[in-house]
């Protein structure tokens, strides 16, 4: 695994005297790539800001959807470095990176509301945590499936990187999430805790201070409970958008600033 939480967390900011002069370069369009969402909410959400956001998903965008945003692929290839791709709509795009790459991978076999399914029925044993414990076989290989691309996630090839998922099972053995957002801090009636594990990027910050939410509404669907509501999905544009257009110009400045030295 090449992923560290030490690699997490905002950079420090320069001095609040510092003036910082963008280029045309840093102004540009920010190429963002969302990983594994049919449903185009964060992909918008970028879009509105102006930024060149694709989703990417082996499911047909909505119908209600943008097909000529949305990559009907297996994200594989993208999260390892592919920068040229086919949109729904037929025409090919070709990108010279992905600066921010948010990835929703699915959690049925790692999220800890599914663990009680890990032992039953029992079918054999396995190493978890150290343990030799009962466990459902099927179930275990599809959870260590599913762990495996979430690091495939986690690692991949993109100066900022997201990975969204609720609260992990211990079996899974995935490393401590660095922070968690709930829509209501956007203004969403209902709340959900949401885990974060970050590349490069701040936590994402309230905007609403005292919250009084709802439990989420329950459904036997795991589509409609693992939805992005519109609210979260405009938070994190706003806020990693900006932040990740600052850290560029700041690291651009650092550099001139390095280079005008005798």
């Amino acid at each position: 695994m090449r992923f560290s939480l030490t690699d997490a967390g905002a950079h420090a900011r320069a001095p609040a005297n510092t003036q910082v002069t963008i280029t045309s370069k840093m102004t540009q369009k920010l190429n963002v790539l969302i990983a594994c969402e049919e449903s185009q909410a964060e992909c918008q959400a970028f879009r509105m800001l102006g930024h060149n956001a694709y989703s990417c998903d082996i499911q047909l965008c909505k119908p209600k959807g943008h097909p000529e945003w949305h990559i009907h692929d297996d994200v594989s290839e993208y999260l390892d470095g592919k920068t040229t791709f086919t949109t729904q709509d037929g025409i090919t795009h070709h990108v010279d990176q992905w600066h921010l790459i948010i990835a929703h991978p699915p959690c049925t076999y790692l999220c800890k509301v599914s663990s009680p399914w890990l032992h039953h029925p029992v079918t054999g044993n396995a190493w978890l945590n150290g343990e030799l414990v009962p466990v459902n076989c099927e179930r275990y290989e599809k959870m260590k499936q599913a762990r495996t691309f979430f690091f495939n996630c986690l690692n991949a090839k993109a100066p900022y990187v997201a990975v969204e998922n609720p609260i992990p099972m211990r079996a899974a053995e995935l490393p401590k999430p660095n922070a968690y957002a709930c829509p209501s801090w956007y203004g969403v009636k209902y709340t959900k805790k949401t885990c974060y594990w970050l590349r490069n990027l701040p936590s994402l910050v309230a905007e609403i201070e005292h919250p009084k939410p709802k439990c989420f509404v329950t459904s036997s669907r795991g589509k409609y409970r693992s939805r992005t509501f519109p609210q979260l999905a405009n938070a994190i544009a706003r806020q990693w958008s900006e932040y990740i257009i600052e850290d560029m110009a700041k690291q651009q400045f650092s550099c001139g600033t390095a280079l005008a030295k005798p």
